[in-house]
């Protein structure tokens, strides 16, 4: 039979279970996917925001957003968009009902316990897929499944209960390659961040020209100060890592772009007598500007919206 068996909430910097179906099934293979429940919540931080784990009769799904994963046990033939579609419903209403910052400060398991209430019923009107279909829209929803599927994850890259294999960096269909963070993608760029990505490289080619202009001035005059082309070199190197930090994600990433503006400014009061108020001025906004825009340009807190 095609059922949901059943879900939890987990927090997904250290696993912490908050919330939990209550299950009566207590045959081998549940007792088995248990643990792989608990495998995977150890793993989250490490895996993109929506997967797929196909364990002989079963599949675990899972969804992860702003610090928190859902995560879903059903028969291996129930249909992969209601699965994850269920776990969408899950998500929003968890949102709308706890406070982010409850979640992040939890320290005992399953403090959120009253929730299972929420998720019973649910799972419920998902297993009575015949009343559910014709409530929502299947083909929008097929087509966002096509478009960017679940990775799949395989037994054999979560290792053994006591002592896990490293996840190896492979392709993840939608999104491209998985990094340290996966599920922290950046948002949409817009039109104020092309602008400062596009002025702080403009700012680097200037400052990666005026360095060698000042190795070609040293080696012709012996009195010339070598710290100058120093600083020339540190700005270049400062514009290109802010573009880097305005289309990657890092950790500390805000924090590092004060410190290359930091820098950025430091270069430019020891170029003072190199450079005229104008030419200051316009190193010390484009980086103030690109600083802004990284900032702005924050981790995507939401998965996709499947159209339930």
């Amino acid at each position: 039979m095609s059922m949901i068996l059943s879900a939890s909430v987990v927090r997904v910097r250290d696993g912490l279970p908050l919330s939990a179906s209550t299950d009566y099934e207590q045959s081998t293979g549940m007792q088995e996917c248990r643990k792989y429940f608990k495998m995977l919540s150890k793993k989250l931080s490490q895996l993109p925001d929506r997967c797929t784990l196909k364990t002989g009769q079963y599949n675990i799904n899972f969804i992860s957003s702003l610090g928190v994963s859902y995560m879903m046990l059903c028969t291996e033939n129930y249909p992969s968009v209601l699965a994850f579609c269920f776990l969408d419903e899950l998500q929003k209403e968890f949102i709308t009902t706890y406070n982010m910052m409850k979640t992040n400060t939890a320290i005992r398991p399953y403090c959120f316990i009253e929730f299972d209430n929420f998720i019973q019923r649910t799972k419920q009107r998902y297993n009575n897929t015949r009343s559910l279909s014709t409530k929502m829209n299947l083909a929008d929803m097929q087509t966002e499944i096509k478009l960017r599927p679940p990775y799949q994850i395989s037994v054999s890259e979560l290792g053994s209960a006591n002592g896990f294999a490293h996840i190896p960096v492979g392709e993840y269909k939608g999104t491209g390659k998985i990094s340290a963070a996966p599920h922290q993608r950046l948002e949409p760029v817009t039109l104020p961040g092309i602008v400062s990505f596009v002025l702080s490289l403009l700012c680097g080619a200037l400052n990666l020209i005026r360095g060698f202009h000042a190795i070609e001035s040293l080696l012709q005059n012996e009195g010339e100060d070598f710290s100058y082309v120093i600083a020339f070199f540190l700005g270049t190197a400062a514009c290109l890592y802010q573009c880097y930090l305005f289309v990657y994600y890092t950790g500390w990433r805000n924090a590092k772009s004060f410190l290359t503006f930091g820098l950025i400014c430091l270069c430019n009061m020891y170029l003072y007598e190199l450079r005229n108020l104008w030419q200051l001025f316009f190193h010390v906004t484009v980086g103030a500007f690109c600083t802004l825009q990284i900032r702005l340009r924050q981790p995507q807190g939401k998965s996709p919206d499947y159209n339930v």
